[in-house]
């Protein structure tokens, strides 16, 4: 069944790869990121009938409403929102990390995934629709000193607090826990990660499993020793 599908983030990446195969699986997307050249290049990839630009500092609350605004003005619907923009660490640790980089990673990490999730469930809770948060496997192990894994703890647990809050609507909620993923993410290749498409594929099965059928957490993790094709 064709959906119509939100993604933050959806520049590059995990979020430019889930816009992907969204479509070439016959959905439909809106796409939202800061940059707003990339996302236009992405569009008429995927073609101007599939999939819309929407520029948005997912940060500020009103320009959140705004992206919804235009993605209900254009689809009339929203069945699935993908919380997925996300800010990695400058350094290691706290004692050792940069303040700005703190203040700016819980502002996009955590602070805009909640904006996300207000402004989006109104939209959910007609459709019956699918919340998917992207978390990290930073959010299961106790990394020394990160703030970065802090915020992707947060994601976990925020996902489980959503999934009370909204299963009685009819809502799912799903969060997606990848280690690392060769992205923009990292400023050199990472040929032991794995790819995005590893993750549009976890991302679609729970996307695509049936209603009645509600995927709280995907981890997926690199096979240590495997070659990748």
């Amino acid at each position: 069944m064709q959906k119509i599908i939100l993604i933050t983030g959806a520049s590059s990446g995990i979020g430019a790869e889930c816009a992907r195969a969204a479509v070439a699986t016959g959905h439909k997307v809106a796409l939202a990121a800061r940059s707003k050249d990339k996302l236009s290049d992405l569009v008429q990839k995927l073609g101007p009938e599939n999939a819309i630009a929407i520029e948005c500092d997912v940060t500020n609350p009103d320009a959140q409403r705004a992206m919804y605004d235009q993605a209900v003005d254009h689809y009339g619907v929203i069945d699935v929102v993908f919380a997925n923009a996300g800010l990695g660490a400058t350094a290691t640790g706290t004692e050792l990390g940069d303040i700005d980089n703190f203040r700016e990673m819980i502002l996009v990490n955590n602070f805009a995934v909640t904006l996300t999730c207000k402004f989006g469930i109104p939209h959910l809770r007609k459709s019956k629709g699918h919340l998917v948060l992207t978390g990290s496997q930073a959010g299961h192990v106790a990394l020394s000193g990160s703030v970065y894994s802090a915020t992707k703890w947060f994601i976990r647990g925020y996902a489980k607090n959503l999934t009370n809050e909204l299963s009685e609507h009819g809502v799912r909620v799903t969060s997606i826990d990848p280690g690392m993923v060769e992205t923009p993410f990292f400023d050199s290749p990472q040929p032991q990660a794995l790819r995005p498409e590893d993750i549009s594929q976890a991302f679609l099965y729970a996307v695509d499993a049936p209603p009645h059928a509600r995927i709280g957490e995907i981890e997926i993790n690199p096979m240590i020793g495997a070659h990748r094709a």
